[in-house]
């Protein structure tokens, strides 16, 4: 998957901003008229700004910025995506779970997010809503997956080798590329028995090449934004005056 530039707030902000404001406008476009010879203007600094386009922007740009630019919580230390265990990727794929089990009412077994997805880091110190929206812009959906315990492996086996899946209420060990010691809620993976996935429906239809998550045994969506679930481990967080942190606390050990 391609990265995204991290962008300052206010144009950032703006940017996805207006896109979300036209997000669901369905009508296709037909052009009433046809250039007759190339038109490309470069635009850049030299440009001047127009002032009539610049009034009507002004005050969504001003709502924008004021939402987006909305501190929620505060980070010690940077939440990076580096590595076969990552702080960022501990960090979302946790709250995937523990989120995902609130909207859905019931027991989630484990929760993933590959590294892809996740498209900024957490910088050290304020955490606004224009962060979060920088880190995951997307409008995926969290679903909660029934998978086979043979489709559990092929997780557990895509883990090892890619080295880009954050899996939560999980630990297992990495050799040779190959899973092993798979532990499940603390228990040992047990290939007869099925077992529950919160994770978003763009991986859940195969994104990131997991297309096995598409042989789930059953698929339910969990009425909940990924980046609603975010936003709202934070801001639970700040309220109880803990700081938004992540650890690589040993859920995945390498042996060499």
């Amino acid at each position: 998957m391609l990265s995204i530039k991290r962008i300052p707030h206010t144009w950032g902000a703006l940017a996805l901003g207006l896109s979300l404001a036209f997000t669901g406008c369905q009508k296709p476009l037909s052009p009433s008229a046809q250039l007759g010879q190339n038109t490309d203007i470069p635009v850049n600094t030299q440009v001047a700004t127009d002032p009539k386009a610049e009034t009507t922007i002004a005050p969504y740009r001003e709502r924008v910025d004021k939402t987006m630019n909305e501190v929620i919580g505060q980070a010690p230390k940077a939440l990076e995506k580096d590595g076969l265990e990552s702080t960022l990727g501990n960090f979302v794929a946790d709250l995937t779970r523990t989120q995902t089990m609130v909207a859905y009412g019931k027991p989630i077994d484990m929760g993933a997010i590959t590294s892809g997805a996740l498209r900024n880091p957490i910088d050290q110190g304020p955490v606004t809503v224009g962060d979060i929206f920088e880190l995951m812009p997307f409008e995926n959906e969290m679903m909660v997956l029934t998978l086979s315990g043979k489709t559990v492996q092929e997780m557990f086996d895509f883990a090892a080798a890619r080295k880009i899946l954050s899996v939560s209420n999980a630990t297992f060990t990495v050799q040779n590329g190959k899973p092993l010691n798979i532990m499940i809620g603390g228990k040992p993976f047990d290939p007869d028995k099925t077992y529950t996935l919160a994770i978003s429906d763009y991986l859940a239809n195969g994104g990131d090449n997991m297309g096995f998550l598409k042989d789930a045994l059953q698929s339910e969506k969990a009425s909940l934004l990924a980046r609603d679930a975010i936003m709202q481990e934070v801001k639970q967080l700040t309220a109880q005056g803990k700081p938004v942190t992540g650890a690589k606390d040993g859920r995945v050990k390498v042996i060499n």
